[in-house]
């Protein structure tokens, strides 16, 4: 129980350790939530005054002179920006957006209530109202405290001064520039131009009108408080951002991942997946259990079920979320079976099908029979052809022979884009992975075609991780391999194959059914009208040809509206979606073991 209960935030623990029910944990909540709300409420008066002229003269009147508006209430773009930012971390529980609005409010609010002791503030009823609403802000600020606990990374003041530095140099330059080519006053220097651009970064109200020497169209005046905007966000970025998490698995870590897939390895065909060196990994308090994943743009990314004993499924669960609400990740499963999903669902997580994963049991599969007639004869076919199979395990293939494979591998890749993470291993060839299993098909001529590669799935079962072929091959050479490999299954001891996953599968099969409904006819006409760009109806045609059993798969999530953050990070995991990145001038070549080559099948 003391593993545990040092996995909870601040918050849950105070409530836990109190024997009577006490209203502080709600209060708390809720003031946390009214800083939120007052943030929001600011982002949308500031971006309504810049829109509206006249609100934002009114804005600037009572902020100059004997008055004085709310925490936040400029009517510039910067404090739209600034305040829309801080809502979006504050409601991440993020500390060091707590600390930076406590920084500024806090004194603020003393400023304001020193000046109210002086006539020619204290008798304008207004600046009583602004005073009061930044001191109910700061109060909640305080009561809330505990609520704001998410950490952020330790790199992230250097990068933000860095970013700081070079945004406010690229826009003062830029700004400077416009200033000079449009200024309708002659003779102004260089010193009051910059002077002139840095003010209008910061408000495009009267701030900068004391310059009598320069006077800039409105349209220079907006597009210097946009870019300074702009900087200023980034620097809060830099500021605020979430940890990435360690990027590689420890050797220890594998070490023990290894020991739980000798013992657990039969329950998820995608246990072995979790053996990618990209994720991170996080056991239970007993060590019987562990979760992998891996944090992409805030998201901390799981994939398949936990690895281990399934009773020690739960301490790993509340492990790997109190990381992710320490760290403001938002949590997310792919691929979680129907089994892992009742689980992760008891911890709060909600479930949303993904689609159907196919398993062929090599006892029932059979080349008989009408239904089986397309396989039959395409596999008669490339056999006729004088294609050939050699089946063997990773560990019995020559260092040089898997070298070859490799190569060929990469040359068969389509596209420059490597994908995969939920049921990809990531690399081809390493020798910790010798109980892969590798299926090489060649030609009449005996040069190499195609080739397929397996995890192990326990003791008798493989998981398909690679599917590599040239383009210039006979149609139906990837049928041909499958139905080798499980017509020889027996031979290696192997009772049952994971293939590809088919998403949303159910679509496609009730959708083609007499009776079915309008909604799920248009939404299977969605699917099939993306299918032209993406394999969705093809990998189930795919798959479906063999007969297999079909196993549900899911996503799991903590919210709902976090879902389009996890669509983005799923895509950018799977390698569907890449972000833009400066271009490599140095090719490539093979990846060694520990640099985990990344060989990835596009359709798995």
């Amino acid at each position: 129980m003391p593993a545990q209960q040092s996995l909870l935030i601040p918050s849950q623990r105070s409530s836990r350790g109190s024997a009577r029910p006490s209203p502080g944990p709600r209060v708390r909540a809720r003031a946390a939530a009214a800083t939120v709300w007052y943030l929001r409420l600011l982002a949308v008066l500031n971006i309504v005054a810049v829109l509206s002229l006249p609100f934002r003269e009114e804005v600037h009147e009572h902020n100059a002179g004997q008055f004085f508006t709310p925490y936040l209430a400029t009517a510039g773009l910067v404090s739209a920006a600034l305040a829309l930012f801080l809502a979006v971390v504050m409601r991440r529980r993020k500390r060091a957006a707590w600390v930076f609005n406590l920084l500024l409010a806090g004194p603020l609010f003393a400023l304001y209530a020193l000046a109210l002791t002086q006539d020619p503030y204290r008798d304008h009823l207004f600046n009583w109202l602004s005073a009061g609403l930044t001191g109910l802000f700061v109060a909640a600020l305080l009561i809330g405290r505990r609520e704001f606990y998410a950490i952020g990374d330790r790199s992230n003041p250097k990068l933000a001064l860095a970013v700081g530095v070079g945004g406010i140099l690229v826009s003062g330059t830029l700004g400077t520039l416009l200033v000079d080519a449009t200024n309708k006053v002659p003779g102004a220097s260089l010193t009051d131009k910059i002077a002139y651009t840095l003010l209008r970064g910061v408000s495009v109200g009267p701030l900068a009108d004391r310059l009598d020497a320069v006077h800039a169209p409105r349209w220079v005046d907006i597009t210097i408080n946009i870019l300074m905007a702009a900087t200023f966000l980034l620097v809060l970025y830099a500021c605020f951002r979430s940890p990435r998490g360690r990027a590689l698995l420890g050797e220890e870590d594998e070490k023990r991942l290894r020991e739980l897939l000798d013992r657990h390895g039969e329950r998820d065909s995608l246990g072995y997946f979790a053996l990618r060196r990209d994720k991170a990994a996080i056991f239970s308090p007993t060590g019987k259990a562990a979760i992998t994943y891996r944090v992409v743009g805030g998201v901390s990314l799981a994939s398949g079920d936990p690895i281990g004993d399934p009773e020690a499924w739960p301490g790993a669960i509340d492990a790997w979320l109190a990381e992710a609400r320490r760290h403001a990740w938002a949590p997310a499963v792919m691929g979680a079976s129907e089994e892992a999903g009742t689980i992760y669902a008891r911890h709060g997580l909600d479930a949303l099908e993904l689609g159907d994963e196919a398993i062929v049991e090599v006892a029932d599969f059979s080349l008989e029979g009408r239904a089986m007639r397309v396989v039959r004869q395409a596999h008669n076919r490339v056999r006729r052809a004088g294609y050939t199979v050699c089946i063997r395990r990773h560990e019995d293939i020559p260092d040089d022979e898997m070298a070859l494979l490799v190569d060929r591998a990469d040359q068969w890749r389509d596209g420059a884009t490597e994908r995969g993470f939920s049921m990809a291993l990531g690399r081809l060839g390493d020798p910790a992975d010798g109980r892969c299993v590798m299926l090489e098909c060649r030609d009449a001529d005996g040069v190499p075609r195609a080739l397929l590669s397996f995890v192990p799935w326990g003791e008798h079962g493989l998981s398909l991780d690679l599917m590599r072929r040239d383009r210039a091959c006979e149609n139906g050479l990837m049928e041909f391999m499958v139905v080798e490999l499980l017509l020889r299954a027996e031979e290696f001891g192997v009772r049952r194959v994971s293939l590809n996953f088919a998403m949303f599968r159910s679509v496609f099969e009730r959708g083609a059914r007499l009776g079915a409904g309008p909604v799920l006819r248009l939404w299977r006409s969605v699917l099939t009208f993306f299918s032209r760009w993406w394999q969705i109806e093809s990998l189930y045609r795919a798959n479906a040809k063999y007969r297999p059993v079909w196993e549900p798969r899911f996503l799991l999530f903590a919210k709902s509206s976090d879902i389009p953050r996890i669509g983005i990070a799923s895509a950018r995991a799977e390698g569907f979606l890449t972000p833009p990145a400066l271009p490599s001038f140095t090719r490539r070549g093979r990846a060694s073991a520990p640099e985990a080559d990344k060989a990835v099948d596009s359709a798995r």
